[in-house]
């Protein structure tokens, strides 16, 4: 079993008095679960890295890397949760989904929430790149896998993940909603055992005087040579960034 992910100062992207980000690693909680209450949390390490107790405005999955955003105070959390319900916060991911993706596209698709009940959801997308492997996978003698970029219009639970399993692209790495057989040539050929879902840009108003804080993150460096062997180079950000 692979060590538990922790956080250090050189994950974290953009911090002022008000609110903190971070590039949360794969596999890292955004805080403490029932099913998991010994693993080192997003929201624990950053109280031991910063000194200040956090609040979160918004999640990820365990599986899901990139930019998180927590508040050093419930008011200001208060604030943000409210730009994130009303859509005032954009946010975008990259994504390696199987099969080769329209150019680009809306999802309009209820999702299922935590519960199992359908809650209306949209999703926008636009096809980045694209490969073709010469490795059989199930029934085909190549394998085919797009690079999509994504916009969400709401935040539901699991909503990137279940709009491309809707739209017969799974994401690779999904073990919930993805294709079994590519996950696993992704882990025993390309050596990848991850969700390959980053959450890599966040433009929000900042609670205290409204101005846009633009954020960026690029990615691990598994997951850039894993690109530049698909020629994705170009497509990968490499830095973090932030206005």
């Amino acid at each position: 079993m692979a060590d538990a992910p922790f956080l250090s100062k050189a994950d974290i992207v953009y911090m002022d008095d008000a609110v903190v980000a971070v590039n949360k690693p794969c596999g890292m909680l955004v805080h403490r679960s029932h099913l998991d209450r010994r693993s080192p949390t997003v929201m624990r390490e950053l109280r031991s890295l910063t000194g200040k107790m956090v609040w979160p405005v918004h999640r990820l999955d365990r599986p899901t890397s990139g930019i998180l955003l927590m508040a050093f105070g419930s008011e200001l959390a208060a604030v943000l949760n409210e730009d994130f319900r009303h859509h005032r916060v954009e946010k975008e991911y990259l994504a390696v989904v199987r099969g080769y993706a329209d150019t680009d596209g809306v999802v309009d698709h209820p999702v299922k929430n935590s519960r199992g009940n359908p809650k209306p959801a949209v999703s926008r997308y636009r096809r980045l790149a694209e490969v073709e492997l010469p490795m059989p996978v199930g029934r085909y003698d190549t394998a085919r896998y797009s690079l999509v970029k994504v916009a969400l219009e709401t935040g539901r639970y699991h909503q990137i993940r279940q709009h491309f399993h809707h739209l017969s692209h799974p994401i690779i790495g999904d073990t919930v909603y993805g294709d079994g057989r590519h996950n696993r040539f992704f882990r025993e050929t390309l050596a990848c055992r991850r969700l390959l879902l980053f959450s890599v840009a966040l433009a929000f108003p900042h609670p205290v005087d409204g101005r846009i804080v633009s954020l960026g993150c690029g990615l691990g460096e598994a997951e850039r040579a894993l690109f530049e062997r698909f020629g994705w180079a170009a497509e990968v950000p490499h830095t973090f960034c932030h206005d």
